[in-house]
């Protein structure tokens, strides 16, 4: 079992930065894959990134085309803990943010049914 407890959320300006937390317990998350997913108040959840472990210490990132450039995700592998960094935010991106883990490493990282643990989300909200 993997319990993912999200943190960071916050209401901050358009343009602003903000980086959410993913803490990991019960495992380690090391070679996992890591995803973060957000939904909107009236909309469907929808992915924002992944975090795919390549061996060793190499990850590599995929990210929905709303958020390329200006979120990334890294971990801290000492710390069972997974970030998200969020530049640049704007109204669109107010939604709960949603951790997620796959432990298989599934075909699909932008589909969350590919994901085993969810986090119980952070509310992040951009105001214009």
């Amino acid at each position: 079992q993997v319990q993912l407890v999200e943190s960071g959320g916050d209401l901050v300006q358009t343009g602003a930065s903000l980086t959410l937390s993913c803490a990991a317990s019960g495992r380690s998350v090391r070679t996992y894959r890591m995803g973060w997913f957000r939904q909107a108040p009236g909309k469907e959840r929808e992915f924002v990134g992944a975090s795919n472990w390549r061996g060793g210490v190499a990850y590599t990132g995929a990210y929905a085309d709303s958020v390329k450039g200006r979120f990334t995700i890294s971990r801290n592998n000492a710390e069972n803990t997974v970030y998200l960094e969020m530049n640049d935010l704007k109204p669109e991106d107010t939604a709960v943010y949603y951790c997620a883990c796959d432990p298989r490493g599934g075909s699909n990282y932008a589909s969350g049914a590919e994901y085993d643990y969810w986090g119980q989300g952070t509310q992040v909200t951009v105001s214009s």
